[in-house]
């Protein structure tokens, strides 16, 4: 079944290639939406896909922490299906 998935990432998770590695870790899986940068130092992200691959990203970006991405907390909250979606991107 097709979900998305708003997700709010805080800690040290700008200026450190976050962004870039959601996008790779999405496109592994096909899951389509985005990763944007917020003005408060979050990142804010959908994702698209069945539930399986929901629950392999945030499991893959949990594990991804590293000397230079370090995340603190996170809030993911259900919402609605986007349809015209082509891929996962990074937004400016």
């Amino acid at each position: 079944m097709k979900k998305r998935y708003h997700i709010i990432y805080t800690g040290y998770v700008q200026g450190v290639g976050f962004r870039w590695t959601l996008m790779m870790i999405a496109r592994s899986l096909g899951i389509v939406g985005y990763a944007k940068n917020l003005s408060n130092g979050n990142v804010e992200v959908e994702i698209e896909g069945d539930e399986y691959s929901l629950d392999a990203f945030n499991k893959k970006v949990l594990e991804e922490q590293d000397g230079y991405i370090h995340i603190e907390d996170y809030a993911i909250k259900e919402i609605p299906i986007k349809e015209d979606e082509p891929s996962f991107g990074v937004k400016f």
